[in-house]
C-alpha cells in the first residue's frame, strides 16, 4: 500500500475492483466501513462476481475476468475527454510534459522494437529525447505531439465506452456511473483510494492492471494524499514481509536488483543499478544504491567482505535465467533439477498446472519440506485416488519433512499490508519435535559449515566467511536478527556536511538508511527496514496509538518503511509552494525552513519549494510515470486478452493476431499446446478464497472445516438452466488440464455478460480445497490454471481461464 489501513477512513470514494476485501481482509475492511460512515464516502466495486464487498457498496458494476485494462483504459479516456484532470498536479508531478524518442509507435497491438520469435521488445525508442547535460526534454503546455500527455491521450482515445462495454461485458451505464464516481476526486479537497489484491495480480497482464490504476490515481492527484493512493491487500500474515526480504532469484532484499551473469564485477553492477538524475535538483533517492548493497554485503559477510575484495561481490550467485516460480517447475519439470528446499510452501497446490508441478516433483532425487503442516506438497507422491493418482514405485523423489512452528508459537515480525511492521510475541510453545524455523535454518548452516570445513568442497567462501555473530549460535533470537536488518555503525559514522560531527558510534544500531554508507562502516540487511530497531530500541514494538491529527497517523505504533513514513510521495499532498492541497487533511507543509506534518516527510528535509525539488524521490526523474518504459509489454498499458479466451480476436486488434494475448509473456514449450480453446471450454473461470477457509493452511483447522466442509463451485442461474444443473448437484469442471468435482452452488451473484456479441458465462471456483486437511477431501484448484505469467514478474494467470462443465 502507498498509504496504510487506518487512511482508508479519510477516503470520498473507495474503489474496490481486482480484489474482494470484505472476504479477504475482513478486519483491515472496518475502515471502509468507517469512510461510509463518518465520510460519507462512495463505495464502489468492479468485478466479476457480486460479492461479499459488492454486498455493502453504493455501487456495483459486473466485468469479464480479464479484461481491467480494457475497463481502466476507458476510464483514463473519459477523464481526458470530460477534462476530469487535476491540470496542476499533472503538469508538476508527472512526465507528462516529457518528450518521447521520435521513433516511438504503436501500431495494431505492438509497440515499436517488438521481436516476435523473442516475444520481447528492444526498447531503444521507448525513452525520453534529452539534451546536452542529459536531462529531459519537456514541452509545459503539453501540445508537442511527442510529449507523454499527447501520446496517453491518444492512445486512450480508442477506449470508447461502447468497446470497454463490447470488450468487458460491463453494461454501459454501468461503465458510466463508475466513471462519474472516480472523476468527481479530480478536484484538489476530493480523493479516491482504490482496493486491489490478487483480482488484478494474478493476470498475464497483472502489472499492467496496478499500472493502469496508479496513471488514473496521478491525473486525478490522488497520489500522496489522506484517502489516496495505489493500496495492494496483502495476504497474511506476512506476505508483505516475505516480499520485502525478497526471498526470489530476481532481487536481493529491499527490491535491489540481483547480479547477473553480465555483471562481472562489482563496479559494473553498481553502474547498471545507480541512476543519473533526468531532471534538474532532483532527489533521485536510487543514486543511494551502492550503500544498500555495499551495507547488505557487509550484514551477510561482515569482516570478510573489504575493498580488497569488492566486498565480496564475487561471492554472491549470478543470474544465468529467471528463477520465478514458473521458471523453476519448468526446469524441474524438465528434469534439470536435483532437489528442491521448500519453506512455508505448497506448491502442488499453490502453482498452476498441478499436473505438470507433480511430475516436475516426481523427477527430483529429494524433495524438503520444512512446514508446520502436512501439505498437499509433502505427500505428492501418495495416491489419493481421483483427488491425486500416483504410484510411488515409479516416483525416484526422497522426501524429508522438517516439522517447523506455526507463527504463534514464535516471536517475530509481521509487516502487514500497509508496510507497518509490528512486533509479535510467543503465545505457546511447538508441538512434539517442531522446532522455529529460525533454529531449523541455523542447523542446516552450521552443519554444512562443518562439512566444508572437515571435507572442502567447490566454492567454500560464502558459506565459511558467512557472517554468525549470534550469541547463541545453534539458536539466534529473533532481536538479533531484526537490529541485523535494521542495520549497525561497524565503524564511526560521520555527517557528510561535518566530518567532525559523529552521527553514530561504531558498535551502535543506526537511526535509519540515510546513515548507510559505501566504505564498509555499516551494515544493513535491508535498507527500507533502516531503523526499525535502532539505539532507542525495538521500534516495531512500540503500541502507541495516539493520533493527533485524527487521520489515522500513529507514528508510535510500530514502525513503517521507509523511515516511519505512512503515506508515501506525501510531498504531492501539497502543491508546488509546498501548500496542502486540501487543508482539512493536511499531511506535511512547507513551515519556511523544513518540512513537517502529522507523517515523516517523502522529501529532504530542507528542500525549499523554490528548489523544485519534485515528491516522485524513487524516480530519476522526480515525477510519477504516465509513460513507463520500464514495463515488459509497452510503456502504455493496453488490453490483450487472456491466454484462454472465449473470443477469437482481440476486439482492439481483430487483425493482429499477435496482439490477441501479451505478446510479451514468456510461454514454454508445449504450453501454448495446451491453452484451451473456446470451442471446447466455452466458459470463463476465475478462482477467489473464502473468509471462512482464508488460505490453504486454514483448511487444517476444524472450526474452519466445519464452517466451510465440502468444495464447491459457483454458477449462474442462466447456465444452470442450459446446463440441467440444480443446486446441489455434483459438477465435474474440466480445462484442456484436467479436471476437479464440486458440489454446484446455482446463484444469482454471477450473471451472464454479453461480450462482442456472445453471451459469456462465468464460473467460480474457491481456490483452497485439497486431499489433506480437516475438510472433507477435495480437488486442487490449481489442477484447471494454465502455465503462464505476468510478462513482468512471472505471476501465473489464475484469475482467467476457460473450463467446460457438466453433471456428474
Amino acid at each position: 500500500m502507498t498509504n496504510h489501513w487506518v487512511d482508508i477512513k479519510n477516503a470520498d470514494f473507495i474503489l474496490v475492483m481486482g480484489g474482494n476485501a470484505a472476504e479477504a481482509h475482513p478486519c483491515g475492511f472496518k475502515w471502509v466501513i468507517e469512510a461510509k460512515k463518518d465520510r460519507k464516502a462512495k463505495l464502489a466495486v468492479v468485478d466479476p462476481r457480486f460479492t461479499r464487498s459488492a454486498a455493502v457498496a453504493d455501487f456495483y458494476a459486473p466485468i469479464r475476468a480479464g479484461t481491467d485494462i480494457a475497463f481502466l483504459g476507458g476510464v483514463i479516456n473519459y477523464l481526458i475527454e470530460k477534462d476530469k484532470l487535476h491540470h496542476d498536479y499533472v503538469k508538476s508531478y508527472s512526465n507528462a510534459s516529457f518528450l518521447i524518442d521520435e521513433a516511438f509507435s504503436f501500431d495494431d497491438g505492438i509497440f515499436s522494437g517488438y521481436n516476435a520469435e523473442k516475444r520481447s521488445y528492444a526498447k531503444d525508442t521507448w525513452k525520453y529525447q534529452v539534451d546536452k547535460d542529459g536531462f529531459a526534454k519537456v514541452d509545459e503546455t503539453l501540445q508537442d505531439p511527442h510529449c507523454v500527455f499527447q501520446l496517453m491521450k491518444k492512445h486512450y482515445s480508442r477506449y470508447t465506452p461502447d468497446l470497454v462495454s463490447k470488450v468487458t461485458g460491463t453494461p454501459k451505464d454501468a461503465f458510466l456511473k463508475v466513471c462519474e464516481l472516480i472523476a468527481e476526486t479530480a478536484a484538489p479537497n476530493k480523493t479516491m483510494t482504490i482496493l486491489y489484491a490478487l483480482g488484478w495480480t494474478q493476470h498475464s497482464v497483472g502489472s499492467q492492471n496496478i499500472r493502469t490504476m496508479a496513471i488514473i490515481q496521478t491525473l486525478l492527484g490522488n497520489m500522496g494524499m489522506a484517502g489516496g493512493g495505489i493500496n495492494a491487500l496483502r495476504g497474511h500474515a506476512n506476505v508483505q514481509g516475505i516480499t520485502d526480504m525478497c526471498l526470489y532469484s530476481d532481487n536481493l532484499p529491499g527490491y535491489m536488483g540481483a547480479p547477473v551473469d553480465a555483471d562481472i564485477d562489482r563496479k559494473t553492477y553498481l553502474e547498471k543499478r545507480t541512476p543519473k538524475a533526468l531532471r534538474p535538483n532532483q532527489m533521485n533517492f536510487p543514486q543511494n544504491f551502492p550503500k544498500w548493497f555495499t551495507s547488505l554485503q557487509k550484514a551477510w559477510f561482515g569482516p570478510a567482505a573489504t575493498d580488497k575484495n569488492d566486498y565480496a561481490y564475487d561471492w554472491l550467485p549470478k543470474k544465468d535465467t529467471s528463477y520465478d516460480v514458473l521458471a523453476m517447475f519448468e526446469r524441474m519439470y524438465q528434469g534439470k533439477f536435483n532437489g528442491f528446499f521448500c519453506q512455508g510452501f505448497n506448491p502442488l497446490a499453490a502453482v498452476s498446472n498441478k499436473k505438470k508441478v507433480g511430475d516436475g516433483l516426481a523427477k527430483l532425487k529429494y524433495l524438503v519440506i520444512m512446514d508446520p503442516l502436512a501439505t498437499e506438497t509433502s505427500e505428492f507422491w501418495k495416491d489419493f485416488g481421483e483427488f491425486n493418482t500416483a504410484d510411488p514405485s515409479k516416483i525416484q523423489t526422497e522426501v524429508f519433512r522438517l516439522p517447523a512452528n506455526l507463527f504463534a508459537e514464535e516471536t517475530g515480525s509481521f509487516t502487514n499490508s500497509g508496510r507497518v511492521i509490528q512486533w509479535h510475541w510467543k503465545a505457546a510453545d511447538g508441538p512434539g519435535e517442531s522446532r522455529g524455523d529460525i533454529e531449523i535454518m541455523a542447523a542446516l548452516y552450521l552443519k554444512l559449515k562443518d562439512m566444508y570445513s572437515k571435507d572442502g568442497g567447490k566454492f567454500p567462501e560464502p558459506i565459511l566467511n558467512l557472517t554468525w555473530p549470534h550469541r547463541i549460535a545453534s539458536k539466534p533470537s529473533p532481536d538479533e536478527l531484526l537490529m541485523e536488518i535494521s542495520g549497525k555503525a561497524l565503524g564511526d559514522v560521520f555527517d557528510p556536511k561535518d566530518a567532525t560531527k559523529v552521527l553514530a558510534k561504531a558498535g551502535e544500531q543506526l537511526a535509519g538508511f540515510a546513515q548507510l554508507r559505501d566504505d564498509g562502516s555499516t551494515s544493513c540487511g535491508n535498507w527500507i527496514y533502516g531503523g526499525c530497531y535502532s539505539q532507542a530500541g525495538n521500534l516495531t514494538a512500540r503500541r502507541d496509538n495516539s493520533d493527533p491529527s485524527g487521520l489515522g497517523q500513529t507514528l508510535n505504533w510500530g514502525f513503517a518503511w521507509p523511515a516511519n513514513r505512512r503515506i508515501l510521495y506525501n510531498r504531492a499532498s501539497c502543491d508546488v509552494a509546498g501548500k496542502p492541497w486540501d487543508p482539512k487533511r493536511a499531511v506535511i507543509k512547507w513551515l519556511g525552513d523544513k518540512w513537517g506534518g502529522n507523517d515523516v516527510p517523502d522529501m529532504r528535509a530542507d528542500a525549499a519549494p523554490e528548489e523544485n525539488v519534485m515528491p516522485f524521490i524513487m524516480t530519476p526523474e522526480g515525477v510519477a510515470r504516465l509513460f513507463a518504459p520500464a514495463m515488459s509489454e509497452g510503456p502504455f498499458s493496453e488490453h490483450y486478452e487472456p491466454f484462454e479466451t472465449p473470443l477469437d480476436k482481440n476486439p482492439f486488434h481483430p487483425a493482429n493476431p499477435k496482439a490477441l494475448s501479451n505478446p510479451a509473456a514468456r510461454v514454454y514449450k508445449g504450453d501454448m499446446e495446451v491453452f484451451g480453446k473456446a470451442k471446447d471450454f466455452p466458459y470463463v473461470a476465475t478462482t477467489y478464497r473464502l473468509v471462512e477457509h482464508f488460505h490453504f493452511w486454514s483448511k487444517h483447522a476444524k472450526i474452519n472445516a466445519i464452517l466451510q466442509p465440502e468444495q464447491f463451485v459457483e454458477i449462474g442461474e442462466d447456465l444452470a438452466k442450459e446446463k440441467g444443473i440444480g443446486n446441489g448437484d455434483v459438477v465435474k469442471v474440466r480445462s484442456n488440464r484436467g479436471y476437479i468435482k464440486a458440489v454446484a452452488v446455482v446463484t444469482k451473484r454471477i450473471k451472464a455478460l454479453d461480450v462482442d456479441g456472445k453471451k459469456v458465462h462465468t464460473v467460480g471456483i474457491p481456490l483452497h480445497w485439497g486431499f489433506k486437511g480437516e475438510t472433507k477431501p477435495g480437488y486442487i484448484t490449481n489442477t484447471l490454471t494454465p502455465f503462464v505469467g505476468d510478462a513482468n514478474c512471472q505471476t501465473p494467470e489464475y484469475k482467467a481461464f476457460l473450463v467446460n462443465l457438466e453433471k456428474a
